[in-house]
């Protein structure tokens, strides 16, 4: 896994000892649920047209990864929102 400067830092840092993980109090962990819960609700339905062959091409990535067509349609919107995937330009 690659990580970042301030990652590496931290884990580093705990590897040497001088960083010590403290357990979340119950005020965190409620934070930290809702935050999880937030991210997997899915709260808004949408219809696209898609192509014949696209739509093919996201069954059968889909079928290979064992997963809906679905799920994976709304990863790869996710991941392009989040910036983790771009558009190739010319």
């Amino acid at each position: 896994m690659k990580y970042n400067k301030e990652e590496k830092y931290i884990l580093d840092a705990l590897e040497r000892g001088d960083m010590k993980l403290s357990s979340p109090s119950r005020k965190e962990i409620e934070s930290i649920k809702t935050a999880a819960s937030n991210t997997f609700k899915k709260d808004k339905r949408i219809t696209i047209r898609l192509y014949d062959h696209d739509f093919m091409g996201i069954q059968k990535k889909a079928m290979e990864m064992g997963i809906p067509y679905q799920t994976l349609i709304s990863g790869i919107i996710h991941r392009y929102i989040e910036g983790d995937l771009k558009i190739k330009t010319g």
